[in-house]
């Protein structure tokens, strides 16, 4: 097979397997009430369908980066296909609510070692330079519009088809890419090195505990004890982990990683863009369904021009790049546009005709922001690491996303109220805009200064002008 066709399918294999795992982020959203009709499911017990999935995900993305990293991004990845192709049957077949909350776990398990894995195969099948950037590029693209497809083709499958078609599709997009990996990408031996058992066991349960706390908090309330046991629970653990990782020969997470600050600058600015995203996507669907009247085809539909806008502006990353813009300036404008955007949404009124503009723009600043700070966040890793930083990238990413739905919907009902009437689901859905405005706000001031450090490091590159030289041999 020839090296470029190679390279095409490794990347397709990176693009399909990120897409189908963000895509099953969010395709429950607009399909919960036919599930939880169907399967005859109470309202707290149908937001663990959703919370399952992302809350295994986020807890075991570092077990499954490092992994990758000792036994190998192929046999890893045969593994975390099987899992997912298997729950998702599992899921689609599911006679009750059990089934199908445990079949989330085992999928977000499958996700946890997909997700890390792809990203890292293209820190080391794609060079430094225009072949990264492209891919980098379409990988950020997918970041956004996989969770915004997700919405969509499941808005569609519930309300023309089943819920259930939704899930079924994996199993055959699995199993191609697990053809594809068997072609593409080479088999290695493990790699010298052991596990970092009570790394991963520390950071899993840190991690979950965190998470766990965030998620029932949206039920419940901060004052809730367990919620406050399980946060002060998560955070210890965490830190446990972080002084273990400093001591061990072979951490899960390599605290050295924490040295590059533009690195921690990058990861920042992602962990509250993407917060900020998945409150967008969980208020504007309440508001399309419970206070517009939408059915959950037409609340999937709506956001159609949102993923066209981001796949535009994503596909002109690499030109610009190529005509010497650079990826800060990229993400600075894409967090420029994303908050406009959303400050719209805040304050326009309830109909499609005004939230069409500031939809877009969320989706056109998300195209520009995604692939630049991808990019941004690998550069100059190790290649030994690439698992490792693929793996805190990813965590950051999904960490982020239920930090801030978490957070938000709690802010939203204890400032607005918790009834369920229409006027009180807009103005829970225009305050999370606006606290996505803030946050937003704060990432983009995060990537000014990356801006301003980059710039100043240019100038004191750049050679001294001809009279500079002069006025120095004079």
């Amino acid at each position: 097979m020839q090296r470029s066709t190679i390279g095409h399918m490794i990347l397709s294999i990176v693009l399909l397997g990120y897409f189908m795992i963000l895509l099953d982020t969010s395709i429950v959203i607009t399909g919960l009430p036919a599930i939880g009709s169907e399967l005859d499911i109470d309202p707290v017990h149908l937001s663990w369908v959703q919370s399952s999935y992302t809350l295994v995900f986020g807890a075991l993305l570092l077990l499954g980066a490092r992994a990758g990293d000792i036994f190998g991004r192929k046999k890893m990845l045969y593994i975390g296909l099987a899992l997912f192709a298997a729950s998702s049957l599992a899921i689609a077949i599911a006679p009750n609510a059990a089934v199908l909350i445990a079949a989330r776990v085992v999928q977000g398990a499958g996700a946890a070692i997909i997700a890390p894995a792809t990203l890292a195969l293209i820190t080391e099948f794609f060079p430094e330079g225009p072949a990264r950037l492209r891919a980098t590029s379409a990988y950020g693209a997918v970041a956004g519009i996989g969770v915004a497809a997700g919405l969509v083709i499941g808005g569609v499958f519930a309300d023309l088809l089943s819920w259930r078609i939704g899930f079924f599709i994996n199993v055959p997009i699995a199993t191609a890419l697990a053809y594809m990996v068997h072609k593409a990408i080479p088999t290695t031996s493990s790699r010298p090195g052991s596990l970092d058992i009570f790394g991963a066991i520390t950071s899993t349960v840190g991690i979950a505990a965190v998470l766990y706390a965030i998620v029932r908090s949206a039920d419940y309330s901060w004052t809730d004890p367990i919620v406050l046991i399980s946060l002060v629970l998560g955070i210890a653990v965490f830190i446990w982990f972080l002084r273990h990782e400093s001591t061990a020969k072979e951490p899960l997470l390599p605290l050295g990683l924490f040295k590059n600050h533009r690195r921690n600058t990058i990861l920042a600015s992602r962990f509250l863009l993407v917060g900020s995203v998945m409150s967008f996507f969980f208020f504007a669907t309440q508001l399309f369904q419970d206070t517009m009247g939408m059915n959950a085809l037409r609340a999937g539909l709506a956001f159609i021009p949102l993923s066209l806008l981001q796949f535009a502006s994503a596909a002109m990353v690499p030109r610009l790049s190529r005509a010497g813009v650079s990826d800060s300036i990229l993400t600075v404008i894409g967090f420029a546009i994303m908050v406009i955007g959303m400050a719209g949404l805040a304050f326009v009124p309830n109909t499609m005709i005004a939230l069409i503009l500031p939809i877009v723009l969320v989706g056109f600043g998300q195209g520009f922001a995604f692939g630049p700070m991808t990019a941004l966040a690998v550069q100059g890793a190790p290649k030994n690491q690439s698992g490792a930083v693929s793996g805190l990238v990813n965590s950051l990413h999904q960490i982020g996303g239920t930090f801030g739905l978490g957070v938000f919907s709690s802010l939203a009902v204890a400032v607005i109220g918790h009834d369920a009437t229409s006027e009180m689901i807009s103005d829970r859905a225009h305050f999370g805009f606006l606290l996505s405005t803030v946050t937003l706000t704060l990432a983009t001031i995060f990537a000014v200064t990356l801006l301003k450090r980059h710039e100043t490091r240019k100038s004191s590159e750049r050679p001294p002008r001809r009279n500079e030289e002069k006025a120095v041999t004079s």
